[in-house]
């Protein structure tokens, strides 16, 4: 079965997400699952502020206050520790996630591209690495089993990829996704949002009685 997710890594639900689909997929251990990790941006006109905090970016982008953004931050660290993740928006640096995703299809190609999400994911929400930082996303490429060499010069070379995930943000766009993360399963069924654990089973299960 094939699981196409279109997913943005500075998505917090998106990472939520792929640890309850991951759960969901335990309870098939006879079962081949074939992943597949499909750019998008929430925002593609995310300019790096390193010196704003993300409360703070939140705040401003929403039109709401300061102590709202918290309390909303607050909401879904407690959501993202309840499958076992740790979410530190305190520490976190706001970036555009473009680069991030030409590194993750070149780690596509080389079937790494669960391993680079994985890498991205905890790398902005827990660590608060910065993604705007090209040393730091060599690091973050190697870590997810990739060539530095190659992930260097998709760095310095704008174009590589770019069509790759343009394609991917098409795609969405055509089946009409309005928001991130998205499952399809073998583009038969979808799973829209981190949906419970239960979502993701009944899901296959009922694509597994149609076969």
């Amino acid at each position: 079965m094939k699981i196409e997710i279109w997913s943005d890594i500075m998505c917090p639900f998106c990472y939520i997400g792929k640890r309850q689909m991951e759960a969901a997929l335990t309870e098939f251990p006879n079962d081949e699952f074939e992943i597949e990790w499909k750019s998008f941006q929430l925002d593609p006109s995310i300019t790096p502020q390193a010196n704003k905090d993300v409360y703070t970016f939140l705040a401003e982008r929403k039109g709401i206050s300061l102590e709202q953004s918290k309390e909303m931050h607050k909401g879904v660290a407690e959501r993202a520790k309840s499958v076992g993740l740790n979410y530190h928006f305190e520490k976190t640096i706001i970036s555009n996630s473009l680069t991030a995703h030409r590194i993750i299809q070149l780690a596509k190609t080389k079937k790494l591209g669960d391993q680079m999400e994985e890498v991205f994911f905890r790398a902005y929400f827990t660590e608060g690495r910065d993604l705007n930082d090209s040393s730091t996303l060599i690091e973050l490429g190697i870590q997810a089993g990739l060539d530095a060499n190659e992930v260097s010069e998709v760095i310095e070379n704008e174009n590589i990829y770019l069509n790759d995930v343009k394609t991917d943000i098409a795609e969405a766009q055509e089946i009409g996704v309005q928001g991130v993360p998205f499952f399809v399963f073998d583009r038969k069924y979808a799973v829209s949002g981190a949906q419970p654990v239960q979502a993701f089973v009944q899901t296959i299960n009922e694509l597994k009685n149609k076969k």
